[in-house]
């Protein structure tokens, strides 16, 4: 909770913007979960994961966006951000583009969904998407699934361990944007409804120990209730 003591002494190194520090003294300045990480020499790495709060984009996030605008050479993002994305035509073409003779709905059109990276934000100006790379692009199949942004890490866990287990357990292919959306791709309707259950769970949860564990339980008591 705001104000908390986290950590004192000189071997604390401070992962978060949420963490102030007074003397040797480490306070939290909003409600969250700590994470705590001893590195090889000896310190301790301390930092918090909000329980709530807006995606603030930082440079190299993967996000899910919606467009919702087409200028003449970029296209405008909804990445559930207090700031729009910005995609400009070279983010998307590896080609001279001509806005008198193209057009940009012929690749992206109001109302896609795409998978795309923060290349530049400084909060002066709204942040500079791509979908040059792998994994990214538009969105041809799937749901998306929307959650607070503060619950992306613990739908990721420590190393990809929660999101990986999702994946093995129910046999689908998972995109977790930074800003709270979810791309789920799934063989079946009624796998893509238990991963779909399984992540509101996590958001509802995120709080609690042992998660990892009940959502595991979770999807194959589901799978074998249905019959997937």
């Amino acid at each position: 909770m705001p104000g908390d003591v986290l950590a004192e002494g000189n071997d604390v190194i401070v992962d978060s913007i949420y963490i102030e520090r007074e003397g040797n003294t480490y306070y939290a300045t909003i409600a969250g979960l700590v994470s705590v990480q001893q590195l090889e020499d000896g310190k301790y790495k301390i930092g918090i994961i909000p329980l709530e709060g807006a995606y603030i984009p930082r440079p190299g996030d993967i996000v899910i966006g919606l467009v919702k605008d087409i200028g003449l050479t970029h296209w405008e993002v909804d990445i559930a951000s207090p700031y729009k994305g910005i995609l400009t035509v070279q983010e998307v073409l590896d080609r001279p583009f001509n806005p008198a003779v193209d057009s940009l709905e012929r690749y992206l059109d109001v109302g896609d969904y795409i998978v795309a990276k923060v290349v530049a934000f400084d909060r002066a100006r709204d942040p500079l998407l791509t979908i040059k790379g792998k994994g990214l692009g538009r969105v041809v199949e799937g749901s998306i699934v929307e959650i607070k942004p503060s619950r992306i890490p613990r739908v990721i866990g420590r190393k990809g361990s929660m999101v990986n287990m999702l994946m093995r357990e129910s046999g689908c292919e998972i995109v977790v944007g930074q800003n709270g959306r979810i791309l789920v791709n799934c063989p079946n309707k009624d796998l893509e409804e238990i991963v779909i259950l399984s992540i509101k769970k996590i958001e509802a949860e995120a709080h609690t120990s042992g998660l990892t564990e009940r959502v595991r339980e979770f999807i194959r008591s589901e799978r074998a209730r249905r019959g997937v």
